[in-house]
């Protein structure tokens, strides 16, 4: 059974962060494992309020897994401070990690800031540098690329301004683009679009931090970076599809939909 770490923030509701990683995890046939990076008092209709975790505490957290089980792949979603930015970076050097998918947090799905100007600042400098993919959706993208992106050839343009930042793959997410749903994937100096239907479903809450957790469950069986990224867009969106239909405001994914089949019809 391959090994997945995932260091993320709480979601106290179930629906994303490290709960969603778990799931998505298990739903992958992996053994998971969770560094939390905050708690947070959430749930479907916004976020209430943050506890961040101390960064000592986060590094004791690094050091008890890596120091007991070698992860396949790691997944990184929120990360509320410059501290903690360099704490872990400075973890996956000195254990030496692979296979680093980073989901770049910006904001929660409901438009609470969850990371600041100085753990970004950070974060460029030392965490991207470190990761196989970045996942920024289009507001991400523009903050890292430094231009405004709200079509397929400023997605294009972005993801050639990050790959060149950060020296690694680049995965930008078109769930803001009007029409369809389209994803770029950069490599190598190479685009590959991966052409997808809009979904007109409201319960969408933790789509980022279950696709790179998916991804990251597949670099950790090995696959290609294109098949990885492809077989988890499709998880996601049989997630979607499946229609579960918790909470007031913006609902869960059904995590689950291929172990239990559907439950949200």
């Amino acid at each position: 059974m391959k090994v997945v770490l995932t260091i993320a923030g709480s979601d106290c509701s179930g629906g994303a962060g490290i709960q969603a990683d778990l799931k998505t995890i298990l739903a992958h046939g992996a053994y998971g494992m969770s560094v939390v990076t905050a708690l947070t008092a959430q749930n479907t209709t916004g976020v209430f309020g943050v506890l961040k975790t101390d960064a000592a505490f986060i590094g004791t957290q690094l050091d008890a897994v890596f120091r007991d089980f070698r992860p396949d792949a790691v997944k990184i979603g929120m990360i509320a401070d410059a501290q903690a930015v360099q704490m872990i970076s400075d973890k996956l050097l000195a254990y030496q990690a692979g296979k680093i998918v980073v989901d770049t947090v910006l904001a929660s799905t409901s438009g609470t800031r969850l990371t600041g100007e100085e753990a970004l600042a950070c974060a460029k400098e030392k965490l991207y540098p470190l990761a196989s993919l970045l996942t920024p959706n289009l507001p991400e993208a523009e903050t890292l690329a430094g231009i405004p992106v709200t079509d397929k050839t400023s997605m294009q343009l972005a993801a050639d301004r990050i790959a060149g930042m950060f020296g690694c793959a680049v995965l930008i997410k078109g769930g803001h683009l009007k029409g369809a749903a389209d994803d770029l994937l950069y490599q190598d100096g190479n685009y590959c679009w991966l052409h997808a239907p809009r979904m007109h479903h409201p319960n969408t809450h933790s789509t980022g931090c279950t696709l790179s957790s998916a991804i990251a469950c597949n670099l950790a069986e090995g696959m290609r970076m294109e098949d990885a990224v492809y077989s988890a867009k499709a998880y996601v969106a049989d997630a979607i599809a499946d229609g579960l239909n918790l909470g007031a405001g913006r609902g869960p994914l059904n995590h689950g939909c291929r172990i239990f089949g559907s439950t949200g019809r």
